[in-house]
């Protein structure tokens, strides 16, 4: 049951209409009697990409563990999506993964993916918490500040487009408003120390283009081509609904894509895999290339700060924002989502207290993979302990496995799609097949495809 916040008593405010948000205003419509979402933006009834939302126009992934939960709060979410021109998937058996240059083998899994656009993903979810009763969503309305209360935060300041500034009251302000959100300096407007942060730059720079699917280009619905210490380059290609495919590139330092459609292509050929740069010939492109810088990631530290104002969380991107090549942002704002929920149980007084603890156990895994990966490139600065340089040397006999053992790959999506723990990698069954796995010289590339009918996972 979608909650409705019958029993619940007083007001929140989400600041942030985006995916991490609406999670958190549909969570908090089972506590509050009101729930309102503010957002800067003009949030409009088409699936289409907004100025608040840049990264919209590029490939997405929503990772298993972020599919189960969307479908806990929604119920009948993936059958809907699909009926939309969604793409339901087995991520290991229907996806082409290449990692270090080696194809993990696919084989039939219990892992669900879906092929989903940003836009349409996130039109959707706030389809589905406008029409929760106690739930309001106002657009065009900017946060500018927090407003004091008798024990902390008693609201929020809002500055709408063309309007003059509004106060709004509320026993809880949940700050999800993303990468380029203000939160540190308004703590320290209220007299609060603003959280360390840990930051780590991959110079990474994406670009996009859309198009139009045909009938037989691939039997994948998702071609990952992973980049590495060996190449710099890596792509996706999903399938999107609308019988399109969104394909990305994505470079480093002073290799990097261009908008260019020549030089896109051309850049597409140098990866070190043809699959991409084969399946953008077969289609039609719809529209130009669109760029992206990667914004350095932040991990900011609240769980650590001693003095902390009474009703204020901070969610999202503005908690931490990832690597998204890596493809956990969604995810994890789903799983912190949940765990709000959970530190709600006992109330709100005190529950920045107990949510900052669970969601700095939500995010330690997909941190720590995604800035592992990130330190084997020499130029990215940051702390290689002899833990990551040992990581990062076990994954990478880990492809070698996964390339002809369906087991070793299915334990590694388990995890990169943040169903399973790291530690399960370590586990004796899959330790022997990894390691008995000897290192050779990297396959050829070939025409990507779906062994479809391979034998399921099994010790």
């Amino acid at each position: 049951m979608e909650g409705h916040g019958q029993d619940g008593t007083g007001h929140a405010v989400v600041i942030g209409g985006s995916i991490g948000g609406l999670l958190t205003a549909r969570v908090l419509s089972e506590s509050f009697a009101r729930v309102t979402v503010v957002d800067r933006d003009v949030l409009t009834d088409e699936a289409a990409p907004r100025k608040g939302v840049p990264q919209g126009h590029h490939t997405h992934g929503l990772l298993a563990k972020g599919g189960e939960i969307l479908n806990e709060l929604f119920p009948g979410l993936t059958a809907e999506l699909v009926a939309l021109g969604a793409v339901e998937c087995d991520s290991q058996n229907d996806c082409v993964w290449h990692n270090d240059a080696r194809r993990l083998h696919p084989a039939p899994s219990e892992l669900r993916g879906l092929a989903v656009s940003r836009p349409m993903l996130e039109h959707y979810v706030r389809s589905r918490v406008a029409a929760l009763p106690n739930v309001e969503i106002r657009s065009r309305r900017e946060a500018v500040g927090l407003l004091p209360g008798t024990r902390g935060v008693g609201g929020v300041r809002l500055l709408p487009v063309g309007g003059e500034h509004e106060e709004l009251a509320a026993e809880l302000v949940v700050n999800a408003a993303g990468r380029g959100n203000r939160g540190t300096a308004w703590l320290r407007e209220l007299g609060y120390e603003a959280p360390e942060e840990e930051r780590v730059d991959s110079g990474l720079v994406y670009v996009t283009r859309q198009y139009e699917g045909r009938p037989g280009d691939s039997e994948a619905t998702a071609i990952l081509v992973a980049h590495s210490t060996a190449s710099p380059r890596g792509g996706f290609a999903i399938r999107a609904e609308g019988n399109r495919w969104l394909i990305t590139v994505l470079g480093m330092g002073d290799d990097v894509p261009s908008t260019d459609p020549d030089e896109y292509e051309r850049f597409a050929e140098g990866l070190p895999l043809p699959d991409l740069h084969r399946l953008m010939r077969r289609l039609e492109p719809i529209g130009a290339p669109r760029l992206m810088r990667i914004p350095t990631s932040i991990r900011r530290r609240y769980e650590r700060l001693r003095d902390f104002p009474e009703g204020y969380v901070v969610l999202g991107d503005a908690l931490c924002q990832f690597n998204p090549s890596y493809g956990q942002g969604m995810t994890v704002a789903a799983c912190e989502a949940v765990a709000l929920r959970e530190a709600l149980r006992e109330g709100v007084e005190g529950v920045a207290r107990r949510f900052f603890p669970l969601a700095a156990k939500v995010i330690d895994v997909p941190w720590d993979m995604a800035v592992g990966a990130d330190l084997r490139f020499p130029h990215i600065e940051g702390r290689r302990t002899p833990r990551v340089r040992l990581l990062n040397a076990y994954i990478a006999r880990l492809h070698i496995a996964a390339e002809a053992d369906p087991v070793v790959g299915n334990a590694f999506l388990r995890v990169t799609n943040l169903v399973a723990p790291p530690q399960s990698l370590f586990a004796p069954r899959i330790l022997a097949r990894v390691m008995r796995r000897r290192p050779a010289a990297a396959p050829v590339a070939r025409e990507p495809q779906v062994l479809v009918g391979t034998a399921a996972p099994s010790e």
